[in-house]
């Protein structure tokens, strides 16, 4: 039997080795585009291109801020001297009164009965004077003329002394008598502004009451007190000129007064006063500083803070945007050799409005970056821009 080929398996066959020979072409020019595109992809990046900026030297003025608290100049506890019913109440709580303005009346009719009381014995032991003295005068002539003896005579002499003592004592009992009676009105002893009113009209007071009676604060002018730590106390010391404390007091400039919105108060005030030694407790030492407050807008019991200012004369400085933060350390990025940045700590002496007083850790001339800090590593390598070019450029 004769098997005879089929008329189209040569030409299939042709046509599946096109293909196989184009898809080798086809994976022949992958393998060729890859192998060439490999090196590209292990090139490394640019460098970055980073602002950098000279560090200078000039003058700059930082600020220090205290908290504080502000009292009147005199604060005064109102409290009765005599015991009694409170009659009447003068005054109302934040009212401002003048010195010697009564405030409250406490009864006063057993301080008048006792006064009188005071005042008879004392014409009581007047008459008794009086008596004394006329039985000296019988009895002088007749101890003279040897009628009498002389012990009669000398009876009389000392009654007439213990009458002038008795004397003595009713006055003295008069006076405070006087005294109490006065007491039972109670009056501003300065000019200021009345507390809170503790006890009403009809309430029983005492000297030993618990409570005053109500403060009064003269606030005409107040005292700003801070604390300064020993560090913050010497540089402070050092800061200003004189010889003795009280010449560097007389030296020292005015001084601020942030409210608690850290509003600036609108005067000026003076330090006047530093605490004779330092709190065991705290490490600190107490400093007053006084502000006048005609307008009363102070009151005692405000809080606030004091804020000094430092003169720094050829100081550096770095903006404050320009530095890391890495455990409780200050970093910048200088540019050193061949433009490659090296991390440098920094030690701050303050702050002038956006930028740190540098005191150690940098000198003028040297070049820091100012931003893109963040995927900066030790030696890395940049391409520096100054600061004032990118400036320009925008």
């Amino acid at each position: 039997m004769t098997i005879q080929s089929h008329p189209y398996s040569f030409n299939t066959v042709k046509k599946i080795n096109s293909v196989i020979a184009i898809l080798i072409a086809l994976a022949a020019l992958l393998l060729i585009s890859s192998c060439s595109s490999a090196p590209a992809a292990q090139q490394a990046p640019p460098p970055p291109t980073l602002p950098v900026q000279t560090v200078q030297a000039s003058s700059v003025t930082t600020y220090q801020e205290y908290p504080a608290s502000i009292e009147g100049t005199v604060n005064v506890e109102i409290r009765p001297q005599v015991s009694g019913a409170l009659d009447r109440v003068f005054v109302d709580e934040g009212a401002f009164v003048s010195a010697g303005q009564p405030l409250f009346k406490i009864n006063d009719q057993p301080y008048r009965a006792a006064l009188n009381n005071a005042l008879a014995n004392q014409h009581a032991a007047e008459a008794a004077l009086v008596n004394a003295q006329l039985e000296i005068d019988k009895l002088t002539p007749l101890v003279q003329n040897k009628v009498v003896s002389d012990y009669q005579l000398k009876t009389a002499v000392a009654a007439a002394q213990i009458a002038k003592a008795n004397i003595e004592s009713a006055k003295a009992s008069v006076a405070t008598a006087k005294i109490n009676l006065g007491y039972t009105t109670i009056s501003a002893p300065v000019a200021g502004y009345i507390g809170r009113l503790l006890k009403k009209q009809g309430s029983l007071v005492s000297p030993q009451d618990a409570e005053a009676l109500t403060q009064l604060s003269d606030v005409h002018n107040v005292h700003v007190y801070f604390s300064l730590g020993e560090k913050d106390f010497i540089g402070f010391k050092d800061e200003y000129a004189g010889t003795t404390l009280k010449d560097k007091l007389n030296h020292l400039p005015a001084v601020s007064l942030l409210l608690a919105d850290n509003s600036e108060y609108s005067l000026k005030g003076k330090i006047d006063m530093i605490d004779g030694q330092f709190d065991k407790t705290t490490g600190a030492i107490t400093v007053r500083a006084s502000f006048p407050n005609a307008q009363g807008l102070l009151r005692s019991g405000n809080t606030g803070k004091i804020r000094l200012s430092l003169n720094h004369n050829n100081a550096l400085t770095v903006p404050e945007s320009a530095t890391v933060e890495m455990q409780d350390k200050v970093f910048v990025f200088a540019l050193a050799d061949s433009n490659k940045v090296k991390k440098v700590a920094i030690t701050i002496d303050g702050k002038d409005g956006e930028n740190y007083v540098v005191k150690d850790g940098l000198k003028a001339g040297d070049q820091i970056v100012l931003s893109g800090m963040d995927h900066l590593q030790e030696g890395a390598k940049i391409v520096p821009q100054k600061a004032a070019d990118k400036v320009a450029k925008n």
